[in-house]
């Protein structure tokens, strides 16, 4: 019984720790300078 408890929990972590990387791994490109921003500064220079 115990070990299909263990095996579960496990399961479930495993589980949650995909969920947790899918949602956190796409967050670094908000860092980059924006299309607008880039488009807006090359329209100024004119």
């Amino acid at each position: 019984m115990w070990l299909l408890l263990l095996e579960a929990g496990m399961a479930l972590f495993i589980l949650i720790f995909i969920v947790w990387w899918t949602m956190f791994s796409g967050r670094r490109p908000e860092n980059k300078p924006r299309i607008e921003e880039q488009t807006d500064s090359k329209n100024d220079s004119n």
